[in-house]
């Protein structure tokens, strides 16, 4: 057990409280157990940081990654890499984002319960990882990697890991896969109810599954204590979604004001991705992403700060992810700074920190600095609630405590 003190520092906790200037966090081994406004380090300290001019805040974390997008271009990089070399290649992905400040990411689908594991048994460096395992896509849905010339069964893009899926249509083979993504060790479902920006053979604005196909998702998975997270971008996709029962909605950025207000007032979740769709927007064709793709995301890109807009007003509990592909996940400071353009910073850190928490079901382990919670913790070079740009510097974040571990300690 290490008990370590962050002294003078400024503490954002995330609960809704102003920030207390001149606090000592204590955390003795996996917990924080003591925060003291004025109070000096306890003598039985191990080790004592001094936050003079920081912030300590709870560890940002992320509701959607694809740790498994090693490259930009998923449709054609993704089938060049032997699976040793692309699981290498995820791995490192854990341990930059760990390093960026986020010590707990949802994975939105691809990756599996190994990587968890991995981490969990101290093999690969990274943040707490929620795994989706195989997403499930409809037969030309947003998962269904195949090129329209292809036939046969779907392809497998990245060896055995990767961007996998479940292609499964009705509602029996839509069971199967949920059991089948559950037995091999997935936290949550997802799937895909609308079309996407980088699959080859929908369009941005359709509807993919029916509302018995999703049902049965959300059913299968509640009888095993999980719930479904759903892709989805039109009204009418995220109604589907919403009458289902679903739990999260992931992206939403073609939804309508009155779609916002239903979201808001039947309780479900939004997580707006808007940085991957602005990057992409700029860079995608350097990597070699296609016209038809490019297009799509275009739309996406345009529209989602409207549709973020109408559900902060409507009260929707709006969460956050980033859904960066390949090497743009290190622009994760990005997707705070697009939120703030329509909430305040302070709405956009809980987003990144309590309302993910409780997004996921840890809120009474994670999301804020209080009294008996798990010191996953970072020291922040600014006051974030007031400019949420602090972010943006290579040396925002110098650091970060995961249960109590001091994982990164950067200060000079």
């Amino acid at each position: 057990m290490t008990t370590i003190a962050l002294t003078n520092a400024t503490v954002f906790d995330a609960t809704g409280a102003e920030p207390v200037e001149g606090a000592t966090v204590v955390v003795d081994g996996e917990h924080i157990v003591d925060i003291a406004v004025g109070g000096a380090a306890p003598a039985s300290a191990d080790k004592v940081i001094d936050c003079a001019g920081k912030t300590v805040m709870p560890g940002l974390m992320d509701a959607h990654v694809h740790i498994g997008a090693i490259d930009v271009n998923i449709l054609e990089q993704h089938r060049n890499y032997q699976t040793s070399h692309a699981a290498l290649k995820m791995g490192r992905i854990l341990t930059r984002t760990l390093m960026q400040g986020y010590t707990t990411v949802r994975d939105a689908g691809g990756c599996d319960a190994g990587f968890r594991q991995a981490v969990e048994q101290g093999d690969i460096l990274g943040p707490r990882l929620l795994v989706s395992n195989a997403p499930l896509s409809m037969t030309g849905g947003h998962a269904d990697w195949r090129r329209p010339t292809e036939r046969g069964k779907a392809v497998e893009c990245c060896s055995q890991v990767g961007m996998n899926a479940i292609v499964a249509d009705g509602p029996e083979e839509i069971r199967k896969g949920v059991r089948e993504n559950i037995r091999t060790g997935a936290d949550q479902i997802k799937v895909m109810a609308s079309g996407g920006a980088m699959s080859p053979a929908d369009e941005l604005d359709t509807i993919q599954y029916s509302l018995e196909e999703l049902r049965m998702a959300v059913q299968t998975a509640e009888a095993a204590g999980k719930y479904v997270l759903a892709h989805a971008y039109s009204s009418s996709a995220i109604r589907n979604c919403i009458a289902a029962g679903v739990r999260s909605i992931e992206h939403g950025n073609l939804m309508d004001e009155e779609t916002a207000k239903l979201l808001a007032e039947v309780g479900t979740y939004l997580v707006p991705t808007l940085s991957t769709y602005e990057l992409l927007h700029r860079q995608g064709a350097e990597h070699g992403v296609a016209a038809e793709p490019l297009e799509k995301i275009r739309m996406a890109h345009e529209q989602g700060l409207r549709s973020l807009e109408y559900a902060y007003r409507a009260g929707v509990r709006i969460a956050s992810g980033s859904d960066l592909l390949g090497p743009m996940f290190a622009h994760k400071h990005r997707e705070l700074s697009l939120k703030a353009e329509v909430m305040p910073a302070a709405d956009v850190l809980i987003a990144t920190t309590r309302t993910n928490a409780e997004l996921f079901g840890l809120a009474d382990r994670l999301g804020t600095v209080e009294v008996g919670k798990l010191a996953d913790l970072i020291v922040v070079d600014g006051r974030p609630w007031e400019d949420i740009n602090v972010f943006a510097a290579p040396t925002a974040v110098p650091v970060v405590l995961k249960g109590g571990a001091l994982v990164k300690y950067e200060l000079v």
